[in-house]
């Protein structure tokens, strides 16, 4: 039957918020809460252990406020945890991955790069979406440590950052490829900055839209769109500086008056 609750969704820090955007576009009506793990952040350098802890322990959080869905709006911890976190989710998880199909169907000279997490780029997940959907394509990874903690600090557009992107871009240009992967849910805050390094004969692709239609279609599967008809609203949680991470998300959803709560969570473990 319909459900006023409202959606989860949570990510290592304000990343997830690209996906966030893609959500509230499709799902107007719908309450969001969103927790960003920022006292973590980044998960792409943490133990596996740990990431699957926080995904637990944001898991029990979100739940005791009543969600009806998780979005594990991390590729990191989709690689490290989707898996253990539909597991002990008692409601429906959706998880992101990086889009190798969608690339592999767009690239036209047979070469795709990618830009992700160390964790990402190692995992038994981003190799199986290389086995099963990179036949006949050559697939150039590149890990891209720091650009998260940029974006964190509001600093995605700075010198800094674009020192950072153009030293891990011009490795995948190096082997002409026509299409770059965003793997993170970080990097679309950097794609203006992307296209513009890349050049005009490069696609640049990510997630986001494609794991908002996948909300839809669990919504509809089961049920469980809202019978309101009413604008939807937010709700914004983090582990963090409430002061500073409030301030990157205001940024970044460009919304001066738009409020964080700091909650801090147990750090549990496998």
């Amino acid at each position: 039957m319909p459900s006023p609750l409202p959606i989860g969704i949570f990510d290592s820090g304000v990343g997830g918020l690209s996906i966030m955007k893609e959500v509230r576009l499709r799902l107007p009506a719908e309450g969001l809460l969103y927790y960003a793990d920022s006292a973590y952040c980044p998960y792409g350098s943490r133990p596996l252990s740990v990431i699957q802890g926080r995904a637990y322990a944001i898991c029990d959080f979100l739940q005791s406020q009543g969600v009806k869905l998780i979005v594990v709006a991390s590729n990191t911890t989709s690689v490290a945890a989707l898996d253990q976190v539909r597991d002990y989710a008692r409601v429906p998880v959706v998880g992101v991955e990086p889009a190798v199909k969608p690339a592999s169907e767009l690239t036209k000279n047979g070469r795709v790069g990618v830009l992700a997490t160390v964790v990402t780029l190692a995992g038994n997940r981003f190799n199986n979406l290389v086995e099963r959907f990179g036949n006949g394509v050559e697939i150039y990874t590149q890990p891209c440590p720091g650009l998260v903690e940029q974006i964190e600090a509001g600093s995605w557009e700075g010198p800094e950052t674009e020192a950072l992107l153009g030293n891990y871009l011009s490795r995948l240009l190096e082997h002409d490829v026509d299409t770059v992967v965003l793997g993170c849910t970080h990097y679309p805050f950097l794609r203006p900055l992307v296209e513009k390094m890349a050049g005009t004969g490069v696609k640049v692709i990510d997630t986001g839209e494609a794991v908002a239609q996948q909300v839809v279609r669990v919504l509809e599967n089961n049920g469980l769109f809202t019978p309101e008809s009413a604008p939807g609203w937010e709700r914004f949680y983090t582990s963090g500086n409430p002061g500073k991470v409030g301030r990157v998300i205001r940024l970044l959803l460009q919304d001066p008056g738009l409020e964080v709560q700091q909650v801090n969570l147990d750090h549990q473990l496998c």
